[in-house]
Formats: C-alpha cells, sequence, structure tokens
C-alpha cells in the first residue's frame, strides 16, 4: 500500500542520529512495562521519525504519542518463539521444561571464553520476527518497505539493539588486563618442572587446582574452589613467604596461549604477554599442553548462574507460582537481583504506590521519556502493580505429568537500570551491587525529581528524627542535637559458637557459627549509652562525655540495615549471624527519646568547636609502642587521629595500608576544613559523598570531624568504628528560612510490623544473589502470607522464619 509519507520520514531521519540515540529511544519508552512488547499478539510500533517505542495494546501508547507529535509512521515489529528446540534431556521438544536446549547448527564453532559473558541463544535462534509499516494519519495498515527511504530507516531500527539487548550483552563482563608485576616479571635460574600428570603441590599431595609460580617454579595448589575443586591455599601460602606475586593456572593452560593468571599483589586475576616464554623458561612448551580443568571465568559464570534460594517444598514438591496484581516478577539483566529486590519492597508500600502507579493517568508530558525518572518509576510501577503481565511464559508447554510448573517472563528494567546508574561509578556497570546502597542511592535521586503538587516524595514515608544526647561526665552539662534520617543501620553482635572439629576431617576448615541475637537486643546496641572522649567547654575537663542517640519522631516505614560484616584484612566479610524477628507487631516506644529535663543545664552555645581536631592529643602509650616499631611521629599521630586515637594495633594496620599515600610524610593538618560547618568541621558535600556509599550523615560528620575532612580517611574511620553511631546536628536550628516541618510523627504507641525483607546468599554483598520477601494476601485468601520474589520467580514463600534471620535490610511498616 502506498503512503504519501514515505519520502520525507520527518525532520530528523536514521541516518542523521547515532545508533546509540537510537537504542537509547526504541525500547517502548512510555509503554506500561520495560516488557519487550514485540511478545505481544500486537506487537511494538516504533515511531521511525524519533524512534520512541509504544505499545499498541487497549492504551495504545502509540496512538498517544502520534497525537502528542503528529509522527505518523511507525514500524510494527511482532516476533513468535521458534518451535525447533529439542531437549538434550529426553530429546522430546521439551527444552523450555528442562531447559537443556540442542542449539542450531552454526556456520563457526563457538569461540572460546575470553570474558566473563554468558553466552545464550540468539535472537535469531529463539524468534521468527515479522514487520510492517503503518501511516496513523492516511490510514494505511501495510505501506510498501521498499518505498521511499524506508529501506534505510527500517533496516537500521531491526539492526539496533534495545536497552535489554545491550544490557544482556553486557551482563557478567570482567576486563582482564595485564599489570606491571606480570609487564616486569623477573624470573630466576631455569629448571625443568614436572608437567601436568606427574606434578603434585610442593606442600601437599594434591595433583589438581596447581599453580606454577612464574618467578621461581614452585608448584602450589589453590584455593578450595567452587564446584568441588580441592586446594589447600599453598600457592598463596608460597606468595606470603616469597613475595613472588605472579603465577598460572596449569589445568587452565590452552596451546593458543591463554591460561589463568593471577597476580596475588593486585588480587586480581590478569594477562602475560609474554606467557609462552615465560612458560618455556621452565620447560613447559605452550603448544603441546591441554586444557584440563574449568577456569576462573567458567567457574565464575557458573557460580554465578547457580546462586539459588530454594524454590521447592520439604518434600521436594517445587513451589506454585502466584500471578496477578502486585504479583509481576522482574527479569535479571546480569547481576541486578538487588535492584529488583529492592525495587519489589519499595512498590509493595502505599507511599510508593499512591505517588506513580496511575492506571488511568496519561503519560508526563516530556520529550525525552528514555530520560525522565518520572516517566521510568510510573512504567516500572504499572508493570508490577497492574498484573498485566503476570501470566504464565506461554513458551513452556507443561503436561499433567510433569512436574515443572511455568513460572512468567517477568519485566526487564533496563531504561530504569541504566538511568538510576548514570553517573555513578558503581551502579552504572553491570558487576553486582551492595541492595542497601542502591536504596539511599534511589532515595536521594527520588528526592531531588519534582513532585508536582498534590504528588508528595514518597520517601518521606521514610524520613524521621534522630536525637543525640551529650552529657559532660564532671559537671553534667548537657546538649541535645537533631538529625533526619530514612533508615537506620543496627549492628549485630557476634558471638561465636564453640568449634568441634573432626579429627577425620582435620584438612577441612570448620565453618563458623554463630549464637542467634534478637532485634531487641541490636537496637540496644544501637540506642545505648556510650563514652566518648570530648573536652567540656563549660568546665574544660577532659574526664569526657556519655553519648546517647533515640528516636524523636518515628517513619512510616523504618527502614533497618543488618550490619553483619566483620573486617578481615581491612575487607568487609559477611557473618550468618541469625537475628530473631517477630512476625507480630512490637513497640518501640522505649527507645522514643524524652527531650531535655526538668533541671538539666544546656551547654553554651559556642561550645560547638568543643569536639574541633586542634584538641587532639595521641595516645602516648600508642605512639611510644609505634614508634618502637620504626615509624617516624608524624605518621604515628596521623594513624592514630584517623583512626580514633584508640591503640597501636589499629593504627598501625591503618599505617600499613597508606604507606603510599603522597601526604604521609606531612605534619597533621588540623585547621578546620574550608567551607566546613562550623558545628561540625564536615564540609556538607563530604557528608554526602560519603552517603552514597551507605553512611549515615551522623557517622559522616564525626568522621571527618574526627580526621580532619579526609574523605578517605573518614571512611577508614568509620570501618574502624562500626559501633559509633556519630555526630548529630541540629538542622532545624540551622536552617535559615521558617520554621521545618519535623519529619515523621513522635505519636505513641510506635508499634511496627515486619512487613518486607531483601535477602542475601553469598559471603560478600558485592556477589551472590539477592531475593525479596514481601507480607501479601494472596488472591482468594482472607489473611496475610509471605510471597518470595526471586527475579521473574514469584510463589508462595516457605520457612519465612528462617528467612528473616538472615536478611540483610528489613523493612517496617507502622501499624
Amino acid at each position: 500500500m502506498s503512503c504519501k509519507h514515505v519520502s520525507s520520514t520527518g525532520k530528523v531521519s536514521l541516518l542523521q542520529r547515532s545508533y546509540q540515540e537510537l537504542i537509547y529511544s526504541l525500547l517502548a519508552s512510555r509503554a506500561a512495562s520495560s516488557k519487550l512488547i514485540t511478545d505481544d499478539p500486537n506487537g511494538l510500533n516504533v515511531c521511525l521519525y524519533c524512534f520512541n517505542g509504544g505499545c499498541c495494546q487497549e492504551r495504545d501508547h502509540a496512538e498517544i504519542h502520534y497525537q502528542s507529535t503528529k509522527h505518523p509512521l511507525v514500524l510494527n515489529i511482532k516476533r513468535s518463539r521458534k518451535k525447533t528446540e529439542v531437549c538434550l534431556n529426553c530429546t522430546l521438544g521439551c527444552a523450555s521444561i528442562c531447559g537443556l536446549l540442542l542449539q542450531p547448527q552454526r556456520d563457526q564453532p563457538p569461540q572460546k571464553i575470553t570474558k566473563l559473558a554468558i553466552a545464550a541463544e540468539t535472537e535469531v535462534d529463539r524468534y521468527d520476527t515479522e514487520t510492517q509499516v503503518h501511516c496513523y494519519e492516511c490510514g494505511a495498515d501495510n505501506v510498501d518497505k521498499q518505498s521511499g527511504r524506508l529501506p534505510q530507516v527500517v533496516d537500521g531500527v531491526l539492526k539496533a539493539n534495545t536497552f535489554a539487548k545491550q544490557a544482556e550483552v553486557q551482563a557478567w563482563e570482567q576486563e582482564i588486563t595485564p599489570c606491571e608485576h606480570t609487564l616486569c616479571l623477573q624470573q630466576e635460574a631455569p629448571r625443568q618442572i614436572e608437567s601436568q600428570d606427574l606434578g603434585h603441590c610442593s606442600m601437599c599431595e594434591l595433583k589438581e587446582n596447581l599453580w606454577l609460580c612464574l618467578e621461581c617454579g614452585n608448584l602450589g595448589c589453590g584455593r578450595q574452589q567452587f564446584g568441588g575443586t580441592g586446594g589447600n591455599s599453598h600457592g598463596l601460602k608460597h606468595t606470603e613467604l616469597t613475595s613472588h606475586a605472579i603465577a598460572v593456572k596449569l589445568g587452565s593452560i590452552t596451546p593458543d596461549g591463554t591460561a589463568d593468571i593471577y597476580c596475588y599483589a593486585c588480587n586480581e586475576e590478569r594477562t602475560d604477554p609474554e606467557l609462552s616464554s615465560h612458560l618455556a623458561h621452565w620447560g613447559i612448551n605452550i603448544a603441546e599442553r591441554e586444557k584440563t580443568e574449568k577456569s576462573l571465568t567458567e567457574m565464575q559464570i557458573e557460580q554465578n548462574m547457580k546462586w539459588e534460594f530454594s524454590m521447592t517444598t520439604e518434600d521436594g514438591k517445587e513451589l506454585k507460582p502466584i500471578f496477578g496484581k502486585g504479583f509481576t516478577g522482574l527479569k535479571n539483566l546480569g547481576n541486578s537481583c538487588y535492584l529488583a529486590s529492592i525495587l519489589q519492597c519499595l512498590f509493595s508500600m502505599p507511599a510508593f504506590a499512591d505517588r506513580y502507579f496511575h492506571p488511568q493517568g496519561s503519560p508526563p508530558a516530556t520529550s525525552t521519556p528514555a530520560e525522565d525518572l518520572e516517566t521510568q518509576l510510573r512504567k516500572v510501577a504499572d508493570g508490577l502493580l497492574s498484573g498485566r503481565y503476570s501470566y504464565p511464559d506461554s513458551d513452556v508447554i507443561s503436561s499433567e505429568d510433569s512436574p515443572y510448573i511455568p513460572h512468567q517472563k517477568g519485566l526487564a528494567p533496563a531504561m530504569l537500570k541504566h538511568l538510576v546508574g548514570r553517573g555513578h561509578e558503581e551502579f552504572s556497570t553491570m558487576r553486582q551491587q551492595d541492595a542497601f546502597e542502591l536504596l539511599l542511592h534511589l532515595f536521594k535521586l527520588i528526592t531531588r525529581s519534582p513532585h508536582p503538587a498534590p504528588a508528595q516524595d514518597p520517601v518521606k514515608a521514610f524520613h524521621f528524627v534522630m536525637e543525640q544526647r551529650l552529657q559532660c561526665i564532671a559537671c553534667n552539662k548537657v546538649r541535645y542535637r537533631s538529625d533526619e534520617q530514612d533508615n537506620i543501620s543496627i549492628p549485630v553482635p557476634v558471638r561465636r559458637k564453640l568449634r568441634v572439629i573432626n579429627s577425620d576431617d582435620s584438612d577441612e576448615k570448620p565453618k563458623d557459627e554463630f549464637e542467634p541475637v534478637t532485634l531487641k537486643e541490636c537496637l540496644d546496641i544501637f540506642t545505648g549509652a556510650e563514652e566518648v572522649e570530648l573536652t567540656c567547654p563549660a568546665c574544660s575537663s577532659k574526664a569526657g562525655f556519655m553519648k546517647r542517640s533515640l528516636f524523636k519522631t518515628f517513619p512510616e516505614v523504618l527502614a533497618v540495615n543488618a550490619r553483619r560484616f566483620e573486617l578481615v584484612n581491612w575487607v568487609p566479610t559477611k557473618l550468618d549471624v541469625p537475628v530473631v524477628v517477630d512476625d507480630e507487631p512490637f513497640n518501640l516506644d522505649v527507645y522514643m527519646s524524652s527531650g531535655q529535663k526538668d533541671g538539666e543545664e544546656l551547654l553554651p552555645e559556642e561550645a560547638g568547636t568543643m569536639a574541633e581536631a586542634s584538641e587532639f592529643v595521641p595516645n602516648q602509650l600508642a605512639v611510644e609502642q609505634l614508634e618502637a616499631m620504626g615509624f617516624p611521629r608524624i605518621r604515628c599521630e596521623k594513624a592514630l587521629h584517623a583512626t580514633g586515637n584508640s591503640d597501636a594495633d589499629t593504627a598501625m594496620n591503618w599505617l600499613f595500608a597508606h604507606m603510599e599515600d603522597p601526604d604521609i610524610d606531612e605534619p597533621l593538618d588540623l585547621k578546620p576544613t574550608p567551607g566546613g560547618n562550623a558545628s561540625t568541621g564536615a564540609d556538607p558535600e563530604s557528608v554526602e559523598m560519603m552517603a552514597s556509599m551507605g553512611i549515615s550523615a551522623p557517622q559522616a560528620r564525626k568522621a571527618l570531624k574526627e580526621t580532619g575532612g579526609d574523605v578517605s580517611r573518614a571512611v577508614d574511620w568509620v570501618f574502624s568504628h562500626p559501633d559509633d553511631q556519630g555526630d548529630f546536628q541540629d538542622e532545624a536550628a540551622e536552617s535559615s528560612g521558617g520554621e521545618k516541618t519535623i519529619a515523621g510523627s513522635s505519636q505513641l504507641p510506635a508499634r511496627f510490623r515486619l512487613s518486607s525483607i531483601v535477602c542475601h546468599k553469598g559471603s560478600s554483598i558485592h556477589a551472590g544473589h539477592y531475593v525479596a520477601f514481601i507480607r501479601k494476601q494472596l488472591p482468594e485468601a482472607t489473611s496475610d502470607s509471605w510471597v518470595l520474589y526471586n527475579d521473574e520467580k514469584v510463589v508462595e514463600a516457605v520457612d519465612i522464619d528462617e528467612m528473616k534471620k538472615f536478611a540483610y535490610v528489613y523493612f517496617f511498616s507502622r501499624v
């Protein structure tokens, strides 16, 4: 069918725009969900002028786009799943059930794995694609795609990746590069090394997982690895004894010159451009090598793909999927489970649902919906809460005899992830991230975004005020300071159980077990009184102060981060300490601040400088101990100042970590930071920078004050003082405007009930897998149940009491 618009495809043509811009616009920018709507029978309409993607379902966002822009031509894209898959498990064509696919034959053999990337079926392997050009103005339903300028434009649209596909390509990627230690490797005198079958660890009898020191030729076994590969870490032990940094895994060497190379000095996997000659130095001909073991990359992929929370009942039956409004899953874009878990929890709360879920409302008026946070949050809200996309995967055919229960495909929040992570050092990557840090980052972005009346910032539901009370031990005078917060981070006490080591398994390191603690115990520690070293401005006593922080107001939703970490070699290591949280409502009245008491005398206001760094007096005993170890006095004082003036051991560890600092030998600068707050000595920008790392404002102010405003040292100080709640300032008093509305509510009783949790499996918050458990009323149920959101899988949860014990983030709603 002909159309008069085909020769003038708008003021802006595809050829005048970059593919990045096309990718940025293509994926259903205003459509109600991030789902690839090309899977819908009606397909996806892509505007051929601005390349905005819109659905053509009952709400027809593509039509709305035409009405607002008068861009008449669209490319309708439909795709259907190919039926050519064969199950490798039973060869009966049930590949979608068993998940084992016989890939179609390709002309070229598959490439070797050279980066951390999961190779999946391609779009061509999985789908048949059908396209048509429609014209809204002419009413033409099938415009000739070969007419006018359409061939170039249509071809460009079909070749461009969407956000979701672009994210999949980047998923799991890990760039591996050489380092100074591989580039400048110095080898000892050459000798012949026992190869492959004959070689074994120099410190034990292991013959697999062997690592060759490229400097001296020592063979040492590696660490115990995922999948059951043994190891006693004798390669690492050799490095500690000799300081030799570079080792290669023998079983990973291939004839084409690739291998696992690890630099213990950098603590990173590296490449060696001269690997062939370095191996020949020890009598190893790389051309004769045969790869016999999985590489680190392959094992990392296997581990990432196998992180899984239990999806079965105690008797082995698979948990039944749940479908309907509020039960829509989110597809994993590659290490994006931290984002999915937080989004599920937030949009289950009334404040976020009321703010962003408007099923009958018009899309936000913006010319760049892909860059508009309001549009993307409303899109996710509609996708999660409408139930429109919560249905079983139609590509999976399950019979009565099959135990498999089809799950939903899930929505892919690729645009929101890109928008939230844009410009952020961590969230812009495809690596796993800390879910709690993401929560704080989202809070900041949402609060800064516009909320035109009558809309309100949903983050205000999390806001409350903490009040800090300082009392001089000598003269008993007091000071009160308040700080508005949107979360608390509670310390979890660590009490290890006695371990019984079985003599038969002496080579296996026993796993630590911990005594359970209650939520009340954690809150008692968080709000407990502690002694701090400060000089009183009223009586000049150096006896110190008693400090305690309590709630001045309570929020509608209390976000709690449970800190289950221990510093091991200055690296935060996660500990599985069980925290017992009651399922019934509990009262927080006991943690309410009573304010200034009758008869209490306040410290003078000018005493805000009482904790200034100019009064810092280093711990003399610690200085003497450090000087006896050979450290210069300037370094000793600087280390004690950075670590809270505690003890020589802590200061020594800090010195080892900062030996390369360019200013390590400069005298300690105790002058206030330029631009800093007079009462706190903390630069607001530095406080905000630390807040983006998940550090509360009071902790950031205290750390910056103790370290002279140096952000990197302040972060070290926070890790060295995990139980210090920080320094609170009265923001209301600082406000130059009128009266400031106090966040939260001071009404009692303050009763809270657990509404959702984010759980994590893995030894580090930056690896492993996140899921969410949310309390909801199931369809056709009369009472609340717990629902597990595991990426796109949504099922009724079992054993929730066990999951609550090890949650990473808790959300408590006021009742």
